[in-house]
């Protein structure tokens, strides 16, 4: 009986092969910053506005200034230019739900290479459209991912194409890696350095990059509660496949690491991996919004909402940088991100009141709101089903509030004035000390527990 071989299996991809791992150098994340000048944005790397409330030096690298807005261009950039002219001669072929697949179509285009990118059935709408906007060619195929990679890589060896893998190519992780060398020109003192984590080409590059440059640098992974796939492959020394659900950060909703950034980052160079909720996402993407009057979508917005969900005590009063990886979230998102954002900040207030259905009764609950500054933004009454006598109506009520504190201060107003009412939780205190989960330490000799 004879062996089969790998090869011929149509997912087989030299360049990422389980058997066969690539070391990464930082040699060549050097010559990759070289060779990419001009052909990518070098993104500010700009002083926080809240740094004081947060209480310590937080520093943006604004990633999500690149022309697609997404860091996932340096990667694909590197990768093109290395390509020999047999190479770009027959094209380029990758899979993506959306932000690799903008960054190949843009830059191929640019550079007069042919390209076809394969997108699931079920990928955001804005993303395809603004693929095809950026001059690529689109096909959309499986329902699933792992489906639109298979038929991608099948399509490539048929075609003779050249795949390009946005989260495990060596030369995607050499592109992704500038961004850290960038970093420490910027920030040469930088302390820490936190890195969003989807399939790992970002943060191997980074954390190469930097702690070849500064030893000292803490550089952490950050994951959300339903986007956690590394910090299971660590945690169980395997690459393991991770079931994901529906994310704010679907940038980072990878089912299984790549295999080169899984070997790279356990060389000792990542100091952990950290998890956030995902409400703290929404919170982060408010705040940013508000207060450095930029957009970031979910995955370029968890590292920030590892800093404000408390998760780095060990970090106050230091230099920190927080990768913001991308800007792509579509509208809807944006919209339900904000309300969700409210709500988890206290500043969106839903309850339920029974107040009297005779005339002036609900004209009273609104004057007691307008009169403490409270701002109504829905209010549904309910006849049928109330208890009581029939000339009550509980109303369904949504509210905008200064936050917390105001928010207190409307729940003991309605208890003083009204019997029956009910308030969602507005427990701030609650919010901050949830449970999270952390990923293993990974630093030989980290540098957070030394004296």
């Amino acid at each position: 009986m004879t062996t089969p071989n790998p090869k011929d299996d149509p997912e087989y991809d030299e360049f990422c092969d389980p058997a066969n791992p690539r070391k990464i150098k930082f040699d060549d994340i050097l010559a990759a910053s070289r060779r990419m000048v001009g052909n990518v944005v070098r993104t500010p790397c700009m002083r926080a506005h809240m740094s004081d409330r947060l209480g310590l030096e937080l520093y943006l690298k604004e990633e999500f200034l690149q022309v697609t807005g997404c860091f996932k261009e340096r990667g694909v950039v590197n990768t093109l230019l290395l390509l020999n002219e047999e190479q770009k001669k027959n094209g380029v072929v990758a899979a993506s739900t959306g932000n690799h697949a903008c960054a190949l179509s843009y830059h191929a285009r640019r550079m007069g290479i042919p390209s076809m990118v394969f997108m699931p059935v079920h990928a955001p709408i804005t993303k395809i459209n603004k693929a095809e906007r950026l001059g690529g060619n689109i096909t959309l195929q499986g329902n699933s991912m792992a489906e639109t990679k298979l038929i991608a890589m099948t399509t490539c060896k048929e075609k003779k194409m050249y795949y390009v893998n946005g989260y495990d190519h060596p030369n995607v992780i050499e592109g992704q890696g500038t961004v850290g060398i960038e970093i420490v020109e910027q920030v040469p003192n930088v302390d820490a350095v936190l890195c969003p984590c989807g399939g790992g080409s970002l943060l191997a590059g980074v954390c190469l990059a930097v702690k070849t440059l500064k030893p000292d640098t803490e550089v952490y992974g950050i994951e959300t509660d339903k986007t956690h796939s590394m910090v299971e492959a660590l945690r169980k020394n395997a690459r393991i496949f991770v079931a994901l659900e529906p994310s704010i950060a679907d940038g980072l909703a990878v089912n299984t690491v790549g295999v080169n950034t899984f070997h790279n980052v356990q060389q000792g160079i990542l100091d952990k991996m950290v998890v956030v909720r995902e409400d703290w996402v929404a919170r982060a993407i408010t705040t940013l919004i508000e207060e450095e009057k930029v957009v970031v979508e979910g995955a370029g917005a968890c590292t920030v909402a590892s800093i404000m969900a408390g998760l780095f005590p060990n970090l106050k009063g230091k230099r920190v940088v927080a990768i913001c990886s991308g800007g792509n979230i579509d509208s809807t998102t944006l919209t339900r991100a904000l309300e969700r954002g409210m709500a988890a900040d206290g500043r969106l207030v839903k309850f339920k009141v029974t107040v009297s259905d005779r005339p002036g009764g609900l004209a009273d609950l609104c004057s007691m709101l307008a009169n403490m500054g409270v701002t109504m933004r829905d209010c549904v009454p309910e006849r049928a089903w109330v208890k009581g006598d029939v000339f009550s109506v509980q109303m369904k009520v949504i509210v905008e509030t200064r936050g917390f504190d105001h928010a207190r201060q409307l729940v003991e107003l309605i208890k003083k004035h009204y019997k029956e009412y009910y308030f969602q939780e507005t427990n701030e205190k609650t919010e901050k000390t949830a449970g999270v989960k952390r990923g293993p330490c990974l630093a030989p000799n980290p540098v957070c527990m030394q004296k």
